[in-house]
């Protein structure tokens, strides 16, 4: 299954963000706490060269917590300054101011060497489509700052928000890159919302999540639906359908109407807490790069010196 979605606006927002980015002291990057990789754009790091970074692990009441302790860990090595977060409750939210003045603890100090007092951080705030920017700015704001919704590309332009006298924020809309170059991402960021469902087999995609579960989270389906989860993809869904009563005339199993209502379970968290990708698999896959392109040189350097 391959997934690719980056709609026209995508790249004006990019272009409005490049233009921004010399007016900010530090990037507040929203990331999915399921998905903290595949969740990231990495245009971010190259726009964000030489700014403070602060990464929201946000959804984490929806994320294993297991495997969100060890990326909270990954990140401060990388040294990012973290939170776990949960925007639509607030949880991790007291957190956050501190972390902005620990993040940006140098800026402050240069400004105050100058004789500049009490300007405020400017921080912009990043992410993807539907990992809850606004949400996010909303209840750190305590006003409805900021339009939200549970729909990828609700923010349709970059603004300005004033949240006291230390802190302004301006929100951008979520973008993600032109090309998934591996399509697990571009299937991750499906299953967890942040593709539009519009342009996607959603059969397809719930197989997917089947696929998954049967894999890491083996048991979970069985107990959901009380379905055998051993069969084919089909053929669970089928279960599913039948054990939920989505059935078309005549008493067929609807599956279209059971992939839904997978993927509706998975994303809302009445599948259990999960994590689509750990830390380990990350290193593993960068080793595996690092070795591709050192056997790559070998093989030129081999090929010039015949």
């Amino acid at each position: 299954m391959n997934i690719q979605w980056y709609p026209g606006h995508m790249t004006k927002a990019k272009r409005a963000m490049e233009a921004d980015i010399k007016l900010i002291d530090l990037i507040i990057e929203l990331v999915d706490a399921r998905l903290p990789i595949s969740s990231r754009n990495p245009d971010i790091d190259r726009l964000g060269q030489g700014k403070a970074r602060l990464i929201l692990l946000n959804k984490s009441d929806l994320a294993d917590d297991t495997a969100t302790a060890r990326w909270e860990a990954w990140f401060a090595e990388k040294g990012y300054y973290t939170v776990k977060l949960n925007a639509k409750t607030g949880a991790g939210m007291k957190s956050i101011q501190g972390k902005i003045a620990e993040a940006c603890k140098a800026k402050i100090e240069r400004d105050r060497r100058r004789g500049i007092i009490n300007r405020p951080v400017r921080a912009m705030v990043v992410g993807i489509p539907n990992v809850g920017k606004s949400t996010f700015i909303n209840s750190f704001a305590g006003k409805a700052a900021a339009k939200t919704g549970n729909k990828p590309g609700v923010t349709k332009g970059n603004q300005w928000i004033r949240l006291n006298k230390n802190v302004e924020l301006l929100d951008t809309p979520g973008i993600l890159w032109p090309r998934f170059e591996d399509k697990q991402v571009g299937i991750r960021l499906a299953l967890v919302g942040s593709i539009n469902d519009n342009i996607l087999n959603l059969t397809e995609l719930a197989g997917e999540g089947i696929d998954f579960f049967c894999r890491s989270y083996p048991g979970r389906i069985a107990a959901r639906y009380e379905v055998d989860e051993s069969g084919k993809n089909y053929e669970v869904l089928a279960a599913i359908a039948i054990a939920r009563k989505c059935l078309q005339k005549g008493g067929e199993p609807d599956i279209d109407k059971a992939a839904s209502m997978f993927l509706d379970d998975l994303r809302g968290g009445r599948l259990g807490r999960i994590s689509l990708e750990w830390p380990e698999e990350k290193e593993a896959s960068l080793e595996d790069a690092e070795t591709g392109n050192t056997n790559e040189k070998e093989r030129t350097s081999g090929a010039k010196t015949e």
